[in-house]
C-alpha cells in the first residue's frame, strides 16, 4: 500500500513570533523554520506502518516556496521514500492546499493519506477535512491510534467524552493528533541518505489548480499584554472586583 503524507514548513515551535510593524502578518525574516510538529507525527506513523509491513511506499508532499525542500528532506530522513514539492510563492490557504493534494491523490492513487491535524502557524485545522470532501474519501480526524488490516483502518480518536473508535474502508484521509506517537530522532546517516532520495518539483498549473487566495487578512495584532495580579483582603472585595472591574460575574 502506498501512503501520501502532507508536511508543512512553519516557524519553529520554539521561536517567539513577532508581528510586523505594519500589522500585515507575522515577521518570518531570519527566523528558524521547521516541519510542523503534527506533520512530523504523521510521517512517523507512516514509517511505523511501513516497518510493520503494512505500507510499501511513503510519499512526502509539501506545498509552498522553494525552501520547503528542506522540510521534505527531513521527512525523507525520518523514512519517506520520495517527495513531491508543489512550488508556489502565493499564500497557500487550506482550500488551495486541499485541491493540490486532491490532484496528487488522483495521480498517485495512495491507499492512505495522512496529515497533521493542524498547522501551528494558522491553526486552521481544515485541510484534511477539505481534502476528504473534495476526494470523496472517508476521513478520521485527531487520530491517537491506528490499526490497518484487511483493507480497513481501525482508528481511535480522542473526543470530549473519552475515546471513540472508528473503522473506515481504505483509501481514506486521516489527521494525526499529538498522542499518536513520538517522532524518532533523525540521525546523520539518514540525513545523508535523504539527499539522494528523489524529490520532484511541480507547479500548481501543472496540476490544473488555481491557488489564488480566497481569504484576505485585514490585520494581525499581538495579544494584549496581561496586567499584573493584585492581592485582595477578603472575599467580599474579590467578588466586588470580579463584578465591577473584570465584569465576569
Amino acid at each position: 500500500m502506498k501512503v501520501l503524507v502532507a508536511v508543512k514548513r512553519v516557524v519553529d515551535y520554539n521561536v517567539k513570533v513577532r508581528v510586523k510593524s505594519d500589522n500585515t502578518g507575522v515577521d518570518i525574516a531570519n527566523v528558524k523554520m521547521s516541519m510542523n510538529p503534527f506533520d512530523e507525527i504523521a510521517i512517523e506513523e507512516a514509517v511505523r506502518l511501513k516497518e510493520k509491513g503494512v505500507v510499501t511506499e511513503i510519499i512526502a508532499v509539501s506545498c509552498g516556496v522553494t525552501q520547503c525542500q528542506e522540510t521534505l528532506r527531513t521527512a525523507m530522513a525520518i523514512g519517506a521514500d520520495r517527495a513531491i514539492l508543489v512550488e508556489s510563492t502565493e499564500e497557500l490557504q487550506p482550500l488551495a492546499v486541499a485541491k493540490l493534494l486532491k490532484a496528487l491523490i488522483d495521480k498517485e492513487q495512495p491507499g492512505l493519506i495522512i496529515l497533521g491535524k493542524q498547522a501551528i502557524d494558522d491553526d486552521c485545522n481544515q485541510t484534511g477535512q477539505m481534502l476528504a470532501a473534495l476526494a470523496g474519501l472517508p476521513q478520521v480526524t485527531c487520530a491517537s491510534k491506528v490499526l490497518i488490516a484487511d483493507g480497513k483502518a481501525t482508528i481511535i480518536r480522542e473526543i470530549d467524552g473519552g475515546l471513540e473508535t472508528l473503522v473506515v474502508t481504505l483509501p481514506a484521509v486521516m489527521t494525526a493528533d499529538l498522542r499518536l506517537n513520538e517522532p524518532r530522532y533523525v540521525t546523520l546517516p539518514n540525513i545523508m541518505k535523504a539527499k539522494k532520495k528523489p524529490l520532484q518539483v511541480l507547479k500548481p498549473a501543472e496540476l490544473g489548480v488555481d491557488v489564488t487566495p480566497r481569504i484576505k487578512t485585514l490585520k494581525v495584532n499581538e495579544p494584549p499584554k496581561r496586567s499584573a495580579g493584585i492581592k485582595v483582603p477578603d472575599v467580599a472585595t474579590l467578588v466586588d472586583k470580579l463584578k465591577n472591574e473584570a465584569k465576569v460575574i
